[in-house]
């Protein structure tokens, strides 16, 4: 059974940048398109980028586009969210995400993602 594990998340001022980290270990993952969702207080989870097991594509949802990088080193076992500019509004529970079937070819929305880390704080000031 595969587990994701995040790290990275604290407390930033606005402008500042971060990278959040999620390692998956007892399972595979190279095989398997990634995914960063994110859940403010009182609002649901949304998508905020994935990542195709082959590295090769990316997809963000466009309050980040242009801000935001995400990233995998396969030989780590590791997604990266790189956040710069980051905005107070960014501020969320960040959440990674492995897609549910191996070299799909859908994964962009939740469920299209069936193994959920426990998440990782990142709150920006203003």
């Amino acid at each position: 059974q595969v587990q994701l594990v995040e790290s990275g998340g604290g407390l930033v001022q606005a402008g500042d940048s971060l990278r959040v980290s999620c390692t998956a270990s007892g399972g595979s993952f190279s095989m398997y398109a990634m995914g960063w969702f994110r859940q403010a207080p009182g609002a649901e989870r949304e998508f905020v980028a994935a990542i195709h097991w082959s590295g090769l594509s990316t997809r963000y949802v466009d309050s980040v586009k242009g801000r935001f990088t995400i990233s995998r080193d396969n030989a780590k076992n590791t997604v990266y969210l790189q956040m710069n500019s980051l905005k107070p509004e960014d501020t969320a529970v960040y959440y990674c995400a492995r897609a549910r079937i191996a070299y799909g070819s859908t994964w962009d929305g939740e469920t299209d993602f069936g193994t959920w880390g426990q998440g990782t704080q990142v709150t920006v000031s203003s």
